[in-house]
């Protein structure tokens, strides 16, 4: 067997440290653009952990170690959960660059397995500076953890993994790999406006639209006194859990009370439909002041009778902008559930009043054309009423 280099040199500054290695997934995929959008990972995760006394992240060949006092770690993990382009994390000890030292924290590993779990030893090199191969390492560290540990190797059906990373960083030893969000970084894809209700979609509809690295801010049309201050806060709750995902986060508070009279005297049978299309058109005129190019929306197609086919091409049609609808062809047990992995569910379901369910007609159109709808609107200026309506917004900045 190739002798193992014997330079018991314990990396300057960890001897009392934790590490956390973290892993990228779609970014690699990015071409000439990765590291734009590794930049961009690297950045949101120290805003993820930058009031943590002691926590520093270091980026290394499209990797990143998060080193941390150990007494932090399960907050750091917490934090990174929610850094989307992160797509795993192994908790990890560094040790020196040399094969005794991986192999005792190795049998450290091993030996808290339940007796007999067999185990296996992967290394991945990739600092190819260091004099032996991949392979070479976990046949010799695996050889000393089976010694000194009693454990059983299992190349094909281990009980547990033991992995080695030598990096230019440092080398580290892990055995747990946990999940991170996956995605794009928040930020890589540009901004986009969430039309944000107290319900269970939209802000599902906003995490993934932030999943796919979009950072979103949130315009909620409140209609006091039928919507009261509650169901404001509850809003603005909303945008807090949101917030964990990408830092604080704008929501306008848009007064729609006087534009919803006007609409209904004018809707007939049409007065969700026209509500929403001045919605989009005062969202629209939000979102150029916040340099965002698109609107998210919670649309569930076939949900309520808003949401056909028809009434959705009818009430876009209103709006300059790309609807971006992630939830689409959701059902909405499957919206729920991501709702309560997320966070959100448990304020989602809060009691609340939707300024949408107001002035309702008895018999809501369910196959609007565009054309008819703007019919409904001709005495209107609705390009003033949407200028009138961003214009009055109240801009409120909520924080993780």
């Amino acid at each position: 067997m190739q002798s193992a280099p014997k330079t018991h040199t314990q990396p300057a500054g960890t001897q009392n440290a934790g590490a956390i290695v973290v892993r990228i997934g779609e970014i690699f995929l990015k071409g000439g653009n990765r590291r734009q959008f590794f930049r961009q990972l690297v950045q949101n995760a120290k805003r993820a952990v930058g009031d943590l006394e002691g926590v520093v992240v270091e980026p290394s060949h499209l990797r990143a170690i998060v080193r941390h006092p150990p007494a932090l770690e399960r907050r750091v993990l917490d934090r990174l959960s929610r850094v989307f382009g992160l797509t795993s994390m192994s908790p990890a000890t560094e040790v020196a660059r040399d094969t005794a030292a991986m192999a005792a924290e190795a049998t450290r590993a091993a030996s808290a397995l339940p007796p007999g779990t067999s185990f296996k030893i992967e290394t991945r090199r990739r600092d190819k500076s260091f004099p032996m191969t991949s392979q070479d390492v976990s046949r010799h560290v695996g050889g000393e953890v089976a010694a000194a540990s009693g454990r059983p190797v299992d190349l094909h059906a281990p009980g547990a993994v033991i992995e080695i990373e030598i990096g230019s960083a440092g080398c580290f030893v892990y055995s747990r790999v946990l999940p991170g969000p996956g995605g794009l970084p928040v930020g890589s894809s540009g901004r986009a406006g969430l039309l944000l209700s107290g319900g269970i979609d939209s802000p599902v509809a906003g995490w993934y639209a932030m999943r796919r690295g979009c950072r979103i801010h949130g315009v909620y049309f409140h209609s006091f006194p039928y919507t009261g201050d509650k169901t404001k806060e509850k809003v603005l709750d909303l945008a807090r859990e949101l917030a964990l995902w990408q830092g604080q986060t704008p929501v306008y508070v848009v007064p729609f009370t006087e534009a919803q009279k006007q609409l209904r005297e004018a809707s007939g049978p049409y007065a969700v439909l026209l509500y929403r299309r001045m919605m989009l058109r005062a969202a629209a005129v939000i979102a150029r002041r916040e340099r965002a190019p698109a609107l998210v929306t919670g649309d569930n197609l076939g949900q309520v009778s808003s949401q056909t086919l028809e009434n959705l091409g009818a009430i876009e049609a209103a709006c300059e902008l790309p609807i971006l609808r992630p939830l689409l062809g959701f059902d909405k047990q499957e919206i729920v559930e991501k709702a309560a992995r997320i966070g959100t569910y448990e304020t989602s379901i809060q009691p609340y009043d939707d300024c949408c369910s107001l002035f309702l007609p008895k018999h809501p159109a369910t196959r609007a054309s565009a054309s008819a709808l703007a019919r409904a609107e001709a005495g209107l200026d609705t390009g003033a009423m949407a200028e009138q309506l961003a214009g009055g917004a109240e801009r409120v900045v909520v924080k993780p």
